[in-house]
């Protein structure tokens, strides 16, 4: 079983059937899915949710700086987690959210024995903000700071993709499932699963993933308690180099 965990979620979760924005009511649903599958558990999680539903840099951003387009993109990543930080907590669930980028007046900044402490009270810790420098994706920085706050795995959360198949189960019917995949095969088969970066930083320090559909009903329940969901990654006999 997981005793601590880092959660990535895509910033489109919090938005309506259009892809764009905040929607309330998506977000509450969200929370309350996150929270019943917490409850009753002993796991500590955290949080990185991206910024997608607001700003892509690729096509929002064209003509721009890439520096300054990917640093809107961050900013952006701070709005969805305090929208989501308002629909735990108006739910009963304390949340802490820090940002890499410093802006007291709405977040704590990302200090790392912090974030543990939260941990430790039994508080979510959504982090903003991307990891406080451009050219990274947040599939990166759920990759560090999981390594950072000694998490057992990151929990890749997708919609309607129940894992990591052989090409794009939405475009192709004869699309092959895996169970069970080492991160080696994940870059020998190119599979989509999470940026390159992510994925080295994962392999070379032994830091499983699991890819699940977090829509489907009792499956985040069910990966805190320690069932199999989905595909997960691992290099057998690997262990992490975070420290907890």
């Amino acid at each position: 079983m997981f005793k601590r965990v880092l959660l990535k979620l895509s910033g489109e979760f919090l938005s309506d059937d259009s892809g764009f924005g905040i929607n309330p009511d998506t977000t509450r649903q969200l929370a309350q899915l996150i929270i019943s599958a917490l409850d009753g558990t002993e796991v500590e999680l955290a949080v990185v949710i991206g910024g997608g539903n607001l700003w892509r840099g690729a096509r929002n951003g064209k003509g721009m700086d890439p520096a300054t387009a990917d640093y809107i993109g961050m900013l952006g990543t701070v709005m969805n987690a305090m929208a989501l930080q308002d629909a735990m907590e108006a739910a009963g669930k304390p949340t802490r959210v820090m940002s890499a980028i410093a802006m007291q007046a709405v977040a704590e900044p990302y200090i790392r024995r912090r974030a543990i402490r939260h941990l430790e009270k039994d508080r979510v810790v959504i982090f903003g903000g991307g990891n406080g420098a451009p050219f990274f994706t947040t599939d990166t920085t759920s990759t560090l700071r999981a390594l950072e706050i000694g998490a057992d795995v990151v929990l890749m959360a997708k919609n309607k993709v129940d894992g990591v198949y052989d090409k794009d189960p939405q475009k192709h019917a004869d699309a092959v499932r895996f169970d069970e995949l080492t991160h080696m095969d994940v870059v020998e088969q190119r599979l989509a699963v999470m940026d390159a970066t992510a994925l080295t930083l994962c392999m070379d320090k032994g830091l499983p993933i699991v890819v699940f559909d977090i829509f489907q009903e009792g499956n985040l329940r069910r990966l805190f308690e320690g069932q199999r969901v989905g595909t997960l990654i691992s290099t057998p006999g690997a262990g992490t180099a975070a420290q907890g």
